[in-house]
């Protein structure tokens, strides 16, 4: 049988979500806290392998087992063996040709940036802070030419492993609410590093340091080195990943609703 599960964490205390020797990950966790409930060895693949300290308002994925135990149990079981930090919201059998990854026509992130004087106490290393004031419309201007498809090489990883830097963009959207910017960003696919580059590119906008036109610039140099700040992963959040309807995986949470934002 083929499981889909759907995943929610905190990634401020773990190496990322893949597996490492010696560093803690969540992938770790969440394979022995089924291994557990299995009584054999299971391993999960998920949609996007978020970096250290990313978080997770739905990450998605999948494994096969050949126990037989009843939805309920692979949620509430799984929970039982994790960390406070990881939460399994659901689990659900899958048609065998799913694949968490391979499957995906689309992913979702949000960045939250915490625009304030003082620091962060509830929110640490949940949110980016930056007590410097910012401009979400000039923000939102540097980010007009940054949708649809693109070569993003000036903002991807310098050592990132992907084939092609070309990418779909196909929504980029940056609103304020109270002390809290939150950009969302939707694509086919996203390169290593690539929100964080562009949050700070933005960043660097709203601070007046640089023209809303720097963003295009960045963009055409086709330059790691042009691109400015890589922004800290605490403000990340994946938020879900696209699936053909006949899967039926559920809808993401509302990243208002993380935050208790109206």
């Amino acid at each position: 049988m083929k499981i889909a599960i759907g995943l929610e964490y905190c990634g401020a205390a773990y190496s990322g979500w893949q597996r490492q020797k010696h560093i803690t990950s969540v992938q770790e966790h969440v394979e022995t806290a089924l291994s557990s409930v299995a009584d054999h060895d299971v391993r999960v693949h998920c949609a996007g392998r978020t970096d250290a300290g990313v978080h997770a308002l739905q990450q998605v994925a999948h494994f096969e087992t050949g126990a037989q135990r009843d939805m309920r149990s692979w949620m509430l079981g799984g929970n039982v063996h994790l960390p406070l930090d990881i939460s399994i919201l659901w689990a659900q059998p899958v048609e065998d040709d799913f694949h968490a990854r391979f499957s995906a026509t689309g992913r979702t992130y949000c960045y939250v940036i915490l625009n304030r004087t003082t620091r962060p106490g509830l929110l640490q290393r949940r949110v980016t802070w930056e007590y410097r004031q910012l401009d979400e419309v000039l923000m939102r201007q540097a980010a007009d030419c940054l949708r649809g498809e693109h070569d993003f090489t000036s903002y991807r990883a310098v050592d990132c492993q992907a084939g092609t830097p070309m990418r779909n963009v196909r929504r980029l959207e940056i609103r304020r609410q109270d002390d809290f910017i939150i950009m969302e960003i939707e694509a086919n696919a996203f390169l290593q590093h690539m929100v964080r580059n562009i949050a700070g590119v933005l960043m660097t906008v709203g601070r007046g340091e640089a023209s809303p036109a720097w963003s295009q610039q960045v963009l055409d140099a086709r330059d790691r080195t042009q691109g400015g700040v890589t922004a800290p992963a605490d403000g990340l959040y994946l938020v879900n990943a696209a699936y053909p309807q006949k899967y039926g995986i559920p809808a993401h949470a509302n990243i208002n609703q993380a935050f208790l934002i109206r």
